[in-house]
């Protein structure tokens, strides 16, 4: 693959602290947590069932490997309800305190 190629991956590298930082400028939305709960309940469940092969959000298990210890749909169930409980949730306490 070309070198051009392989930089253009260097976004993830700026993305995060480019992210951070408007955040402290615009501020934080309460709303936030919300939205993105909304657009998991839409955006997961549609990856899990059209393109099962792309596993990009652990919609299928963790660490891009399919766990086999409950059905597939209870796997589903739990990880809708988790993510926004221990991930969305908490960025409220973090950027408003």
């Amino acid at each position: 693959m070309p070198l051009i190629i392989r930089l253009l991956s260097l976004f993830h590298v700026v993305t995060p602290p480019l992210l951070l930082w408007a955040i402290w400028r615009l501020g934080y939305d309460r709303r936030g947590w919300k939205l993105q709960t909304l657009m998991a309940w839409i955006v997961v469940p549609v990856n899990y069932f059209w393109r099962p092969g792309q596993d990009v959000n652990w919609a299928r298990g963790l660490f891009f490997h399919e766990q086999h210890a409950m059905p597939g749909w209870a796997y589903l169930f739990v990880y809708l309800v988790t993510v926004p409980l221990l991930v969305y949730f908490p960025a409220i306490f973090l950027w408003i305190g």
